[in-house]
């Protein structure tokens, strides 16, 4: 039931001049101010820590043999800035404006690539190494000489610095916010672009430049970046865009002569020769696709289709695969969240009573099948879930806001109830009560009212007409309580419009945390970000501790102090009631028609599964497919 995305990091602006004082050429190209040089490498981590050599041919988990050739085909599972899972009518899935199509990545390069066996580490693609000053603030990528654009023209380093510094400019919110500690990009010559960052960047913030997409300077030059276009952009990538129709399909196509084919990076993927994404506003209709064979891959959010509808001819005669993979990914959370922007919400024990009232356990029993595990945190499926008392490191973290944060920080963190089960707990509901009534909001005639005098009403805002039976037990016992709720269904446009504008009182959505999360906490969670149209903080969370427990998460040295930053963080963020958490599934329940391969053990950072980036065609089990028709 659960939709994944992957949001973006953070960074900034500052000075970096040629000739300029401490910071000249001969500076910038291998010495630092105070005369050390420069640490080059072939990869980049979090901390420094690298699992392959700079001469590995291959990333462990792919098969480097796997044969070209096939189609991939499959719905969206996972979006980013302005992409929809459900329409699309831009090939610019960068900026705001517009609903991007999905797949757009895989027509660009970036600086580096990440390696799904290792956290956060990332190793060459289009820069060969990176250089990094004493002081990690300055970072140097030197160019593949044999890096090209699909028109055959070179990437240089003057396309690199201008891609960064527009969307820093000119970017989707989500990536401006995430460069804002960026101060500055330049090229030295065709080969070399030197990035620099502010001093209280995170360390994650380079990992992200790195992995931003590669622009033709050449190509904006005629074509106005900022704006929504059907004009499909010049890229670098494994793809390029192929057949599409606006709001139904868009496919890519394999660059068969693509420059970056056998780099170490690469070796083993992007084996398809197309890879189509299909657009479906219902869920129910989209599953009528696959099994029909109008697409060939589908990841199963929905328990109920996943419990009761895999029985068709092509499961049963063995056409179609069922597999369960785990997911060792962080899990992140989701959740329904609370618009701490209205006043209505201000009250932390409102908030609470909302958790009072959802009936998780009647929910997953009735409606999802047993399929679904309880949230209690963002950081879900990691060990940075706080548990228990405050270890001592947690407390010399968390000591400074005694006062200012609820007492229930320093003890037993917040966890949902547990109902009986029955849809309606009456003491859960007496307990909602109670809070509603110790914050003001009294009962006349049946009618809960607002401590100003105004009925208590409020509207679940989503974007699915599959979600409907989820929010119908927990509007009833919203409205025993007293509370006008509704639930407002919305097409994938307007519910991003909504959300961007933060224009909700109450709405669903997932944050995605990373295996090493830094300045990806402050879209989150940060009270800037509070006010930042479009960012991640929904329930509008304004808070000095978390804060500054952010700050601490992004300043950590090593993977145990992030570790008890996290904690930490997350006691906080319990301690507020921003949100009614939802469910999990640590796994990957997957449906495919059988003309596919994967490695045998896929790699514990991969994102769905490893598709289709590890995946491949099997020729002759698709010819047995073709067969048995």
């Amino acid at each position: 039931m659960s939709r994944r995305f992957r949001p973006l990091i953070l960074s900034r602006r500052g000075v970096l001049g040629l000739g300029l004082g401490a910071l000249s050429a001969a500076h910038l190209r291998g010495a630092s101010a105070e005369g050390e040089a420069f640490a080059e490498s072939h990869g980049m981590s979090a901390f420094g820590d690298l699992k392959y050599p700079a001469d590995f041919h291959h990333f462990d988990y792919v098969n480097p043999d796997a044969p070209k050739g096939g189609l991939f085909s499959t719905v969206p599972t996972l979006r980013a800035n302005n992409q929809s899972y459900f329409t699309f009518n831009s090939f610019n899935a960068y900026i705001m404006k517009g609903e991007g199509a999905q797949g757009m990545a895989w027509t660009f390069v970036s600086l580096m690539a990440s390696a799904a066996d290792e956290p956060d580490a990332m190793y060459g693609y289009a820069a060969k190494s990176v250089a990094i000053s004493p002081d990690k603030l300055t970072y140097r990528f030197t160019l593949r000489p044999e890096a090209r654009f699909h028109d055959g023209s070179k990437i240089t380093a003057h396309d690199v610095a201008w891609s960064l510094t527009t969307l820093k400019e000119k970017g989707h919110a989500l990536i401006v916010t995430q460069l804002r500690f960026m101060e500055k990009a330049e090229a030295l010559d065709d080969a070399t672009v030197v990035v620099t960052f502010a001093k209280d960047r995170a360390r994650d913030v380079p990992l992200y430049v790195a992995s931003l997409p590669i622009f033709s300077k050449t190509y904006y030059a005629t074509h106005p970046f900022e704006e929504s276009t059907i004009d499909v952009p010049l890229g670098s990538g494994p793809y390029k865009v192929g057949k599409y129709e606006i709001n139904r399909f868009v496919e890519f196509e394999r660059v068969k002569d693509w420059w970056a084919a056998d780099l170490p990076v690469c070796r083993g993927s992007y084996n398809f020769d197309a890879v189509r994404y299909e657009f479906y506003r219902d869920r129910d209709v989209a599953y009528e696709g696959f099994s029909g064979k109008n697409y060939l891959y589908r990841e199963e959010y929905t328990a109920r289709i996943w419990a009761t509808r895999y029985d068709f001819a092509a499961v049963k005669d063995g056409r179609v695969k069922r597999e369960t993979l785990p997911d060792e990914m962080p899990s992140g959370g989701q959740g329904w969240f609370m618009n701490t922007r209205r006043d209505k919400f201000r009250d932390p024990r409102v908030r609470e009573a909302f958790n009072y009232a959802f009936d998780f356990e009647w929910t997953n029993k009735t409606i999802m099948y047993g399929a679904y595990t309880r949230l209690v945190s963002p950081f879900q499926n990691t060990d940075m879930v706080a548990e228990g008392p405050p270890s001592p490191e947690e407390l010399k973290l968390l000591e400074p806001f005694r006062g200012q944060v609820p007492d229930e920080v320093f003890g037993m963190p917040f966890v949902p109830p547990v109902s009986d089960g029955s849809g309606q707990d009456r003491a859960l509901l007496r307990k909602a009560q109670q809070l509603l009534n110790e914050a003001g909001l009294t009962i006349k005639d049946s009618k809960r009212y607002l401590p100003n005098g105004e009925r208590f009403s409020v509207e679940f805002l989503v974007d699915e007409v599959g979600l409907q039976p989820h929010h119908g037990p927990f509007i009833k016992n919203l409205q025993q309580l007293g509370i006008d709720a509704s639930l407002r269904i919305v097409d994938a446009v307007q519910f991003r419009a909504r959300i961007e504008d933060f224009d909700f009182d109450i709405a669903m959505e997932r944050l995605s945390m990373s295996a090493t999360p830094g300045d990806s906490l402050r879209p989150y969670f940060g009270s800037r970000e509070a006010a930042t149209k479009g960012s991640y903080n929904l329930a509008g969370i304004v808070s000095p501790a978390i804060d500054a427990l952010v700050e601490k998460a992004i300043a950590a040295e090593s993977r145990a102090e992030l570790t008890v930053a996290c904690r930490a963080l997350d006691r906080v963020f319990r301690a507020g009631r921003y949100w009614i958490p939802q469910w999990y599934r640590a796994t990957h329940p997957l449906a495919y028609w059988d003309e596919f391969n994967h490695p045998a053990k896929l790699p514990k950072y991969a994102q769905a599964a490893g598709v289709p980036d590890m995946w491949w065609f099997d020729a002759a089990k698709a010819a047995k497919i073709e067969q048995a028709k």
